[in-house]
């Protein structure tokens, strides 16, 4: 008997095979048997009729931050709502283990860097996780048999080095007896089940002293001695981030990620690929890294966003803006000397000029300040200007866009909230995206879910790119952007019999309309621990969501169900060739 069968669905199994109605029966978490709409006979204990509607694999996302979040919302919201079965964390060089037993205060240490460098909430990292591991795979099992989506994760390189090293791994270099305990510590993470490592060299994150992060601090050396770690085991990979990550590799940067994966034999994925038709050098030059690589034995695979993430800026709190070179020493300073400060008509030229520097990188989009929309205001003296348009409210006043910006966000006390309007929403770039995606080393992703909570929300990538693909911008075919989500990610990982509906694979499953298949427009929730704030987003026309058979989401409701896997390598995954 079956468990469960879905009646006269429009099947896409993530191959790219074109779409055909048809009957798919489950039992034991597994698809036991897809076949022709009507021609299922056997009995099953419940049963539905998705005529009209469209059933394909769970999603995939490739580059998540969920390691805190699943232990106070095992449902990995919003992520799970807009279809995604499975989730990969431990990313950018952060994960919370492994922690020294020695030294208790490195777990405050990791809170409070993950606050910084991911912009979770502290309250909630505190009060929301049990912090009763110390191994990587302790940190496993405190999430085994707890969650309700599937999750693999990589080990950060920055909780080796602060294992080994303690506060010298910040600045410090490993001795040779500190780096062999270094890989033999990755060795037992890899064994528990890690996917691999994780590392950071951008200058983008700094710790909770405003320190760069660990792993900055390595050297080639150490680097290609933890890639060589990787080879053996199976079912591993790499992902790393560089400074170039966010506009163009220098040739440093190239040469390591190449020797990086030609050491581990092993693909490496890093994010996030920039597209924008102003800039028509980037993409060839960040695609250099993966011909480079194929040459040598390695692989380099750059994960991009299919569409437009809006994220919020504020002149009071830590954002993007505070990454532009000079501005994070104006608006690291007390809210009363940084209103004086950006008040100073000198000031602001500096801040502008840096913004519009070649040194700024991609953080340069965040330089047309006529461009950002007013979001929410605190004072009666801004009262009627959320919605607006920085540049019409300039005009108006007779200023210039940024000083106009800058009273605004004064008058406030720097609570505002601002928008920065996207510059790449042109033809030109959409195009560029089309012609990017064909690239064989280039992957959807990129959403940092459970990262950056109050500033963007990435997670319904899935569902807003499937509808652009039906009703809006159909850039590529539905199957193949099925493919895309689905099969795609899930053979770069190397993931066991998931990412297709075929039988005898697990049976994660999004069942939708798609003639409503989308995603509503992020709003400002407090449902972390502690009341803190974050993004979300629901799900449009998303009927049922299923994790190793059984149903999680209902017309976009939680059911309370719980049925994910902590996925750990060799067990859940297999070695992917570099010549994949």
């Amino acid at each position: 008997m079956l468990d469960h069968l879905i009646r006269g669905a429009t099947v896409v199994d993530g191959t790219g095979a074109p779409a055909r109605a048809a009957d798919v029966g489950l039992r034991d978490g597994r698809i036991a048997v897809v076949a022709d709409a009507g021609s299922i006979t056997e009995e099953a204990r419940t049963a539905e009729d998705a005529t009209g509607l469209v059933l394909t694999p769970g999603f995939v996302d490739p580059h998540t931050h969920y390691d805190a979040q699943l232990f106070w919302d095992p449902f990995a919201t919003p992520s799970m709502n807009h279809g995604v079965t499975t989730v990969v964390g431990g990313n950018c060089g952060f994960t919370l283990a492994p922690l020294n037993p020695a030294r208790p205060e490195d777990a405050d240490y990791t809170r409070r860097m993950m606050s910084k460098v991911e912009g979770m909430s502290l309250v909630a990292l505190e009060e929301g996780a049990p912090w009763n591991w110390h191994t990587f795979g302790e940190y496993l099992d405190a999430l085994d048999g707890r969650i309700a989506v599937n999750a693999g994760f990589m080990v950060g390189h920055c909780a080796l080095r602060r294992h080994v090293m303690g506060p010298d791994a910040v600045g410090g270099q490993p001795t040779r007896a500190q780096l062999d305990e270094m890989v033999r510590l990755f060795h037992d993470a890899m064994g528990a089940g890690a996917w691999g490592l994780s590392t950071t060299q951008s200058s983008t994150h700094s710790d909770g002293d405003g320190k760069p992060v660990a792993s900055r601090h390595a050297q080639p050396a150490e680097l290609l001695a933890l890639s060589r770690a990787v080879a053996d085991h199976e079912g591993t990979q790499l992902e790393a981030i560089v400074a170039g990550c966010l506009d163009q590799f220098s040739d440093e940067e190239i040469d390591l990620f190449v020797e990086m994966s030609a050491a581990a034999g092993r693909p490496l994925n890093w994010n996030v690929l920039t597209i924008d038709a102003a800039v028509p050098e980037r993409v060839p030059r960040q695609l250099l890294a993966s011909e480079r690589a194929r040459k040598a034995g390695g692989r380099i695979v750059a994960l991009t966003m299919p569409i437009l993430t809006p994220m919020n800026m504020s002149l009071g709190t830590f954002c993007a803006l505070n990454l532009i070179p000079g501005w994070g020493d104006i608006l690291g300073l007390p809210v009363p000397d940084r209103i004086a400060e950006l008040h100073d008509p000198a000031v602001r030229s500096e801040l502008l000029r840096r913004a519009d520097s070649k040194e700024a990188g991609v953080f340069r989009r965040l330089a047309d300040f006529g461009r950002y929309v007013i979001g929410d205001t605190y004072s009666a003296a801004n009262e009627g200007l959320t919605g607006r348009v920085v540049r019409d409210i300039a005009a108006e006043r007779g200023q210039s866009p940024f000083e106009c910006l800058v009273e605004i966000c004064a008058a406030d006390e720097l609570r505002t909230v601002l928008w920065p309007m996207p510059t790449d929403n042109d033809p030109a770039s959409w195009e560029l995206r089309r012609q990017t995606w064909e690239h064989e080393d280039v992957m959807l992703g990129g959403s940092d879910a459970g990262a950056h909570l109050d500033r963007m929300c990435g997670a319904p990538y899935t569902t807003r790119f499937l509808g652009d693909c039906l009703r809006g911008r159909k850039l590529v075919g539905f199957e193949r952007a099925v493919r895309m989500l689905t099969d795609d990610p899930a053979r770069l990982f190397g993931l066991r019999e998931r990412g297709r509906i075929a039988e005898s694979y697990h049976a994660d499953l999004v069942l939708f309309d798609p003639a409503r298949i989308d995603a509503s427009p992020a709003t400002l929730v407090h449902d972390l621990p502690g009341d803190s704030p974050r993004l979300d987003s629901r799900a449009v026309g998303v009927v049922s969501v299923r994790v190793n058979g059984v149903e999680t989401i209902r017309d976009d409701e939680i059911t309370g169900a719980i049925p994910g896997t902590v996925l750990r390598s060799g067990r859940d995954t297999r070695t992917v060739s570099t010549a994949s």
